[in-house]
């Protein structure tokens, strides 16, 4: 069985994850998706909100959602001042799920893109499979001849190697463009007809109920 790991600060988690996600699951079969909230993003800023709050907004948001659980091995308290660097978080789950278990991690695209900049990035494949979102504004993204080369060796656009081979292989997925960010989140946070169409009700509530990201009290 196919396992995939979704990496992110989630800060906080919306429609921009999740309906790509469930796209994703439908595609290429996954029964899956593991969320992996982030303490210290070593590409992004600092979140606003708490470890707490980030993960009990995941937990509300996947409340309706069976497909997705969350692994929260990078917010584990030895780990309070180091950043989450995704090829750490690969080989300790291979150390406990084993080298013949079929991995996935899902990325978008533009995350693909700075993925020179990643620790050990090329070493990614030889522990997981990855799996590649659109994303708006990158639909002929252009990469470095470097990158460009290594896609070139590991891309494959059949599924069922995917689910037959323990990693190796990069997947370009046909998920739809989701043009929702975090940060438009934050700053239209109380508004509650747009934010209705940017992330699930019950975590809007919660940004309310707990005053975050400036927003007014209930």
């Amino acid at each position: 069985m196919l396992t995939a790991l979704f990496g992110g600060t989630f800060d906080p988690i919306h429609y921009g994850h999740l309906r790509p996600a469930l796209a994703l699951a439908e595609e290429i079969g996954l029964s899956n998706i593991s969320l992996l909230p982030n303490r210290i993003p070593p590409h992004k800023p600092q979140p606003g909100t708490t470890t707490e709050q980030r993960l009990a907004m995941l937990k509300l948001a996947i409340a309706d959602y069976p497909l997705f659980t969350i692994d929260t091995r990078e917010l584990q308290p030895q780990l309070m001042d180091q950043p989450s660097f995704t090829i750490d978080t690969l080989k300790a789950w291979r150390e406990q799920n084993g080298a013949q278990s079929a991995l996935a991690f899902i990325m978008g695209q533009d995350s693909l893109l700075s993925l020179p900049t990643w620790k050990e990035w090329q070493k990614l494949v030889d522990y997981c499979h990855l799996l590649i979102c659109k994303r708006p504004g990158y639909a002929q993204p252009t990469f470095e001849s470097n990158l460009q080369t290594w896609i070139n060796q590991h891309q494959t656009n059949d599924i069922q190697t995917l689910h037959h081979s323990p990693n190796g292989y990069i997947y370009f997925a046909n998920t739809p463009l989701e043009a929702i960010s975090a940060t438009e989140i934050r700053q239209n946070i109380d508004d509650p007809q747009r934010c209705k169409k940017l992330l699930p009700p019950k975590v809007w509530q919660y940004i309310h109920e707990h005053g975050l990201y400036n927003s007014k009290k209930c």
